[in-house]
């Protein structure tokens, strides 16, 4: 062989191995990054082209695949009452990708999960048609319908917790949007018109919205002020002054009526009728890192996988003495999700136990087998059983005698919280409406909830937290309970 040729053969075989390394590269070490590049129209063909697995609630589907007709798109996602249930299972869609727990479990629905490797294997062999697995939430569907129904349209939350698993039963975000409406290849009005809309009906309020919790964070105060033995009793006597003036400031804190009687009242009694005075005070005094350290172990700034992750609720690390005062009192720069609250009251009614909040409850595959089911984990020990029975019996007294009477139950102990939080620049903005509580039924508390409206149609002082979101929270520990 003469030299011309020896060398063109010898550049050959380097172009031959440069395209077999090249080719096992991107089979090996880049299959993975390719087949998540959200460019890929590959792999979102191929993910479309097989049935979806779906999202159980009280063990019945609330997804469904629909054909399309189409060749390359064979299936599109369907949802069964999905306004009802959008802030639970998120969105798919081949042209807008997905989020929630269609995101977050898009290895289960599609059926590409690792774990079901053995599966799929099976599967090709014996020529089954590839299918999804299922996700089963921890959602009853009573109680999230009582919920979605009693925010009736209204822009705000809802949570509802199981305070002795973790388990949440109800997730709601009111205005709502059916997530069905931009699954498929449709054209981009009815995306733009839900990103467009001042009501933010894709926002989940219940999760990824903080809100000033207002006077429902008087619980953690209190809590502080038991925890660090700055008070024993809920009896205990305040050395409240009847004008309180912030610290550092001639600005005096004001309650909601001048005609409360918040001088020198007890911690129980300045819970009842909710007076800002007492807590405001109690704040300063107690100072920001005891609060702090309290409002942590309620799970204040930390993030909370359920698994979607809510944003932090915030207690400020960096108040001056008057800005602790307010910051006691839920206002300032106290932020909560509703999950948070609901948090915080859970932990409360199980005796100080703060349980991991979770919604999925089991991973299946396609065949129905079960991959993973949750197990309960504690998050921490929010506060004592001493301190925690001490808030209990301050909250059933805000019920029985104070501010959250519209919460009440005949038979059944309720113990809640009301909260009425100002906001915008000088306090000017209509406030929000909370309502925080807890069900108990004989030894048994089978529900803790979080309440938030934030009523734009209502006037000022037409908004509290014991008028509009103490009747809400009523029916939804209505329908855990079966009263």
């Amino acid at each position: 062989m003469n030299k011309p040729i020896r060398r063109v053969s010898v550049f050959c075989m380097i172009l031959v191995f440069a395209l077999l390394l090249r080719t096992n590269w991107v089979q090996v070490v880049e299959a993975d990054s390719l087949a998540k590049d959200q460019h890929n129209r590959r792999v979102l063909m191929d993910q479309y082209s097989y049935p979806r697995g779906n999202i159980l609630v009280g063990g019945q589907p609330v997804t469904r695949s629909d054909l399309t007709g189409g060749y390359q798109y064979k299936y599109k996602r369907g949802y069964t009452d999905g306004q009802l249930y959008a802030a639970v299972t998120g969105y798919t869609s081949q042209v807008y990708g997905s989020n929630a727990l269609e995101n977050l479990e898009n290895g289960i629905l599609t059926g590409t999960d690792d774990r079901l490797f053995f599966r799929n294997t099976v599967d090709q062999l014996t020529g089954k048609q590839r299918q999804g697995g299922d996700v089963a939430t921890t959602i009853n569907p009573a109680v999230q319908k009582a919920a979605y129904g009693a925010l009736n349209g209204k822009k705000g939350a809802a949570v509802a917790i199981d305070p002795r698993t973790g388990a949440i039963l109800a997730l709601v975000s009111t205005p709502s949007y059916d997530p069905g409406t931009i699954a498929g290849f449709t054209d981009s009005s009815a995306w733009n018109a839900l990103n467009s809309d001042q009501n933010q009906p894709m926002l989940d309020r219940a999760l990824r919205q903080t809100y000033p919790p207002g006077s429902t964070f008087k619980l953690v105060t209190a809590a502080t002020a038991f925890e660090t033995g700055k008070y024993q009793s809920p009896d205990d006597q305040t050395d409240t002054p009847d004008h309180f003036i912030l610290p550092g400031t001639t600005t005096e804190l004001q309650n909601d009526s001048p005609q409360e009687d918040c001088g020198q009242a007890t911690l129980m009694h300045a819970l009842t009728i909710s007076c800002n005075t007492v807590y405001g005070k109690l704040g300063a005094d107690l100072g920001k890192e005891k609060l702090q350290t309290q409002a942590e172990k309620f799970g204040f700034n930390n993030t909370v996988d359920t698994p979607i992750r809510s944003v932090k609720s915030v207690f400020p690390t960096d108040s001056t003495p008057d800005g602790t005062a307010m910051d006691a009192i839920g206002q300032h720069n106290t932020t909560a999700t509703p999950l948070q609250m609901a948090m915080v009251a859970a932990a409360i009614a199980d005796n100080g136990k703060l349980m991991q909040p979770y919604l999925v409850d089991e991973e299946r595959s396609g065949s129905g087998t079960v991959i993973s089911k949750h197990t309960e984990s504690q998050l921490s020990q929010a506060v004592s059983p001493a301190t925690a029975q001490k808030l209990q019996q301050m909250m059933v007294d805000v019920v029985q005698n104070g501010t959250g009477r519209n919460a009440r139950i005949n038979g059944v102990e309720v113990g809640g919280k009301t909260g009425t939080a100002q906001h915008g620049t000088d306090n000017k903005g209509l406030p929000f409406a909370w309502f925080v509580s807890y069900a108990k039924v004989g030894q048994d508390v089978p529900v803790a909830v979080a309440v938030v409206v934030e009523d734009g149609a209502a006037q000022s002082d037409e908004i509290s937290g014991g008028s509009i979101a103490a009747p809400i929270a009523k029916q939804i520990m209505q329908a855990v309970i079966g009263r």
